[in-house]
């Protein structure tokens, strides 16, 4: 991996925009960002229409100017490719570049990101830029790495135009090759829908009722490598003119943004980039450990690069509320904890204008004499002068881990299901919040993993089960480890097409149970278990198909499934064994079950047994020094006695939404 801040050294800085400021501003800003210590910025990623005002025009006058100015402050530039919006001047010339959706509905300017990605009119313009920006920069000394795009597929992860029909059914053919193929994987026999010429497959747009559900998952998997064979484009001409600039895009692991496929994407960059921005709520910051841990396994173990949070409040949630004392820091240094070498944010100087003046920025409305640029300052210290051994760290692995599969995310919130209620993140989520609920390390991991270096793996709701995936399991299983999975796992193959002899499909034998029907729940009905735990969404009418080695850890007690299993677990010689929880016990509910079988793992939380559930650990590690994070996630002062190392910062016992660092 190329990194763009050799040596050692942390990231830290943000979106700047100096073309919507004049120029006697940029002379303060350079000034604010050597106090705050800034020593990154993300450069020109809405200035296509600054670039190029017309078609046949270019002023790049103002970006040398800030280019060299930034340079001679030690700022380096991740400088973006501009590409992100069109300029009025090529909307108005080609409306034919403009997005399409499912309803036939154009996607008009006004906004961001009104391109189709499989436009060949917006690509021949928008590599054109690309050239011209690489051409003009390629030599220069703040140029420290490229940033295609931004936030790719954040607004048009899905084109239904006649460009997009087109490049599907190109996608098709290289897939199956055949029509037979096609028909085959597509089920087509069903309502008639047999394809006998290559020019008929369609987008899955507005139907008289459900779209094939195998071309609904298909144009998914087609929008995610349309996405990323544009991302491939801009770097293929980066590389030509610049071999020895690393490139990134910025990935959105956060939420419920689900359309880019990042596992198959991590590849193409020369470094992982991410943007997170934590959602309020009782697993808010859940969430956010949840999607650091899962970037840092995108990685690979290796540095990423948190390109955008917010220093206090967003503008895009319904209601939209600063951060408390202590939570910039915080969120900061928990991105830090999983591996990322750089912190920035969006953005540097917050707007006057436009659709995100109040969205928070290290630069306030209110100027340097603020809070929140006091705390911006405070962590650009912390980060050079205390943190700085931290720069190049890997992140220890985890006994335990969480399987993460895009295709399952994806199918098993299509229509035509059992229930429109499931959220197969929230399923994952619930699961990362019992492991911390039990102080117990996890490392978040994409399907294709190696996974024979963990005792533990959960896969919830694993809908799209291959049957190389199953064997893998299986081998994991019979290898000693022990397998979690929930209810609607195992249900259908690539394809699609579901298994047939009962659920959950290829894990029946290994789990030693069968199901012949789904038994969704209302939204308001919830089923009580003999453990005291109560179960929402889902049950299944279990029959114990293994009865010498399986073992029922919960019983349903109440509703249809009275009496019958809830959650089992199967013992298979060498002694690995192979759970299955039917239900949603969700993260409150959840813990009593992972703690038997972690237990059964031998695996077990690192901190003193008070301090599980308040304090987060993470581990990092470099040339046989490890640094321990110690999140504090509550609002209390947290006392851990029988933590020893020497600290880097923060102090124990540790503050209220606090972190400390020890060096060990």
């Amino acid at each position: 991996m190329r990194w763009p801040t050799p040596g050692a050294r942390l990231g830290y800085g943000a979106d700047y925009n100096p073309e919507q400021w004049p120029r006697e501003v940029w002379r303060e800003d350079v000034r604010l960002m050597r106090e705050a210590g800034v020593n990154i910025v993300s450069l020109g990623i809405f200035s296509w229409a600054h670039l190029q005002p017309t078609a046949d025009s270019w002023e790049f006058g103002w970006l040398d100017e800030v280019m060299d100015l930034l340079h001679e402050h030690g700022v380096a530039v991740d400088l973006a490719t501009a590409t992100a919006s069109p300029p009025p001047w090529l909307t108005t010339a080609h409306p034919e570049i403009l997005p399409v959706t499912r309803t036939g509905e154009t996607l008009w300017p006004g906004a961001r990101q009104h391109w189709r990605p499989t436009s060949p009119i917006f690509r021949e313009h928008a590599l054109r830029l690309v050239t011209a920006l690489a051409e003009r920069y390629a030599d220069h000394p703040a140029l420290t790495a490229w940033h295609i795009g931004n936030e790719l597929g954040c607004h048009n992860i899905y084109d239904y135009s006649d460009d997009a029909a087109a490049a599907f059914r190109a996608w098709l053919r290289g897939r199956y090759e055949t029509l037979d193929a096609l028909n085959h994987a597509w089920g087509t026999a069903f309502w008639s829908q047999r394809y006998s010429d290559w020019a008929q497959p369609l987008p899955p747009r507005l139907a008289a009722s459900h779209p094939n559900p195998t071309q609904q998952l298909d144009f998914k998997r087609f929008s995610s490598d349309a996405l990323k064979e544009y991302l491939r484009a801009e770097r293929e001409v980066l590389r030509r003119l610049t071999p020895d600039v690393p490139v990134t895009t910025n990935f959105m692991v956060m939420g419920e943004t689900k359309g880019m496929n990042y596992a198959d994407w991590a590849g193409e960059v020369d470094f992982v980039s991410n943007d997170h921005y934590v959602h309020p709520g009782p697993q808010g910051l859940d969430e956010l450990s949840f999607s650091a841990n899962l970037v840092g396994n995108l990685a690979g173990g290796r540095p990423w690069f948190l390109m955008e949070h917010s220093t206090s409040a967003v503008n895009w949630q319904p209601v939209n509320r600063a951060k408390r004392r202590g939570e910039l820091a915080r969120d900061s240094l928990l991105h830090l904890a999983h591996g990322a070498d750089a912190v920035c944010f969006f953005q540097w100087r917050q707007s006057a204008a436009g659709a995100e003046k109040y969205h928070s920025a290290m630069v306030p409305h209110a100027g340097e004499d603020s809070a929140v640029f006091r705390a911006v300052a405070e962590l650009g210290r912390v980060l050079r002068d205390d943190l700085a051994p931290v720069a190049g760290a890997g992140r220890r692995p985890a006994r335990a881990a969480i399987l993460f599969d895009w295709e399952s995310w994806w199918a098993s919130e299509q229509d035509s299901h059992p229930t429109e209620l499931l959220r197969y993140r929230q399923e994952a989520l619930d699961w990362y919040s019992a492991f911390l609920g039990l102080g117990v390390r996890v490392d978040v991991v994409p399907t294709g993993t190696a996974l024979d270096g963990y005792d533990v793996v959960v896969a919830p709701v694993l809908h799209v089960l291959p049957a190389e995936l199953a064997k893998e399991l299986t081998g994991f299983v019979e290898a000693g480890g022990h397998l979690v999975t929930t209810y609607f796992s195992g249900i259908v193959d690539e394809n699609e097409h579901a298994w047939l002899g009962g659920y959950p499909g290829p894990l029946r034998e290994l789990l030693g149970i069968r199901v012949e029907e789904f038994g969704p729940l209302l939204a308001d009905e919830a089923v009580e278990l003999d453990d005291g735990t109560t179960g929402t969404l889902w049950t299944d009418e279990i029959t114990v198909t293994d009865p010498e080695a399986v073992e029922v850890l919960a019983a349903y007690r109440t509703g249809p499934q009275a009496g019958r299993p809830a959650v089992t677990r199967r013992r298979v010689p060498g002694g690995g064994s192979a759970s299955y929880v039917s239900t949603r016990l969700g993260a409150r509910g959840l813990p009593g079950v992972l703690g038997r079988v972690l237990a059964g793992a031998g695996v077990s939380g690192e901190l003193p047994a008070a301090a599980r559930g308040e304090v987060e650990l993470t581990i990092r590690h470099q040339n046989g020094v490890e640094y321990w994070f110690l999140i504090n996630r509550t609002d209390h002062e947290v006392e851990l006695p029988d933590v020893t190392g020497e600290p880097l910062t923060g102090s124990l016992p540790l503050a209220p939404r606090g972190v400390t660092v020890l060096r060990r």
